[in-house]
């Protein structure tokens, strides 16, 4: 489990599980999130929303996994784009920790 700070005074947090990046990563929710200013704001946090949105409503939308990503991560009240900030770097060090532990068990 790992603990993302939202807001820039560390006063919130919110934590985050292997399963919630393992979903991110399956539904592939932070390709082409970003525009190429780099910049995460309110309006990045909308458009993610908006996708998993569609999501619930389409068949994917019985995955518990991606139920369980909405109400726990991006869905907290405590979810701000600094937030969100957080959470692509922490999955940015999560998928290069994986990425090297598969090469690692490659023959």
């Amino acid at each position: 489990m790992y603990k993302i700070q939202a807001n820039p005074s560390g006063t919130r947090s919110i934590e985050v599980t292997d399963a919630h990046l393992q979903t991110i990563e399956r539904y592939a929710l932070l390709k082409n999130l970003v525009d190429s200013s780099g910049i995460i704001d309110e309006e990045v946090l909308d458009k993610l929303k908006f996708t998993l949105r569609s999501l619930l409503e389409s068949e994917a939308g019985q995955d518990k996994s991606l139920l369980d990503l909405c109400l726990d991560v991006v869905y907290n009240n405590n979810m701000k784009a600094f937030g969100l900030h957080q959470l692509v770097l922490l999955y940015i060090d999560w998928r290069g920790l994986h990425a090297d532990a598969e090469e690692a068990v490659k023959p």
